[in-house]
């Protein structure tokens, strides 16, 4: 007996659902890929000197400072990152080296670097350390534009900032005083839990809590983390007599960290929309 026309159309409708969302996790997963792409090269590099410990006859630390230069200029060259991009990458560069040489500091030695740089290098920290956070800014960025991020129910600008600037202050404060990275967690969780992400993914606009991203964004710095002292490309003190995992305890330092980084973000992303309507305007 022949299939009516109705039951018929049941498996080709599915089909067309399953094709659709293969392509739609597809495009996903090539367009992640290519946000993190900085990210991923840094890593790999990063690896690769732990079996080949001096390249080229040069040190660790000043392979890994030229290596990522290279990696900068290669995606600016290219196309693949925007000038806008980039100025938030050394934003976030200069900030994270102020802070790596007050924390790989004798006095304070969160962690410390087994292989120091000799020509690219300022008070024992090497300059290659500064684009591992920079590596968190590349990913936001780029991932905002190539997801063509849109919010709803975003805080006020000035309390974002703030917020900011209490939680970079905090990484130093709080060996002297008391540590409000809890508290500071707590404010980000008031201020962002009405806020929702929009990303588009192929031809379809999906959404997601803002928190629920920031936080998937932390547990995948801290991987990376896990892999980059498996390669001895900085150790904490724990990890002294041989690797161990990072302690859980660094995902509240993540977050602030990356939190820090999507402001600067979000600012930069700002500036140039008001650039471009300023532009539009006098056109």
């Amino acid at each position: 007996m022949p299939p009516t026309p109705l039951s018929a159309a049941f498996p080709s409708e599915a089909s067309r659902t399953l094709a659709a969302g293969l392509a739609e996790w597809i495009w996903f997963g090539r367009t992640q890929a290519s946000a993190c792409l900085f990210g991923a090269l840094l890593l790999s590099g990063i690896l690769a000197t732990q079996f080949w410990p001096s390249p080229f006859g040069l040190t660790r630390g000043d392979f890994l400072f030229l290596y990522s230069i290279s990696l900068q200029a290669a995606l600016l060259a290219l196309r693949l990152e925007h000038r806008r991009e980039a100025l938030v990458i050394t934003a976030f560069h200069l900030l994270a080296t102020l802070m790596e040489w007050f924390k790989t500091s004798p006095a304070i030695g969160s962690w410390r670097y087994p292989e120091e740089g000799v020509f690219f290098q300022i008070f024992g920290v090497p300059l290659f350390a500064g684009f591992l956070y920079s590596a968190v800014g590349s990913y936001i960025a780029r991932a905002s534009r190539l997801f063509d991020f849109r919010f709803t129910g975003y805080p006020p600008q000035g309390w974002t900032v703030t917020l900011a600037a209490l939680a970079y202050g905090n990484f130093f404060t709080h060996h002297f005083g008391p540590d409000l990275r809890w508290l500071l967690i707590g404010a980000s969780f008031w201020m962002f839990g009405r806020c929702w992400i929009e990303f588009r993914t192929g031809v379809r606009t999906r959404r997601m809590p803002l928190l629920l991203g920031l936080a998937l964004v932390t547990l995948f710095i801290w991987i990376a983390e896990n892999v980059g002292t498996y390669a001895q490309a900085w150790i904490y003190p724990s990890q002294e007599h041989g690797w161990r995992l990072v302690g859980l305890g660094k995902l509240s330092a993540w977050y602030l960290l990356m939190l820090l980084s999507f402001v600067l973000v979000s600012l930069m992303e700002r500036r140039g929309d008001a650039q471009k309507s300023e532009t539009l305007t006098e056109n």
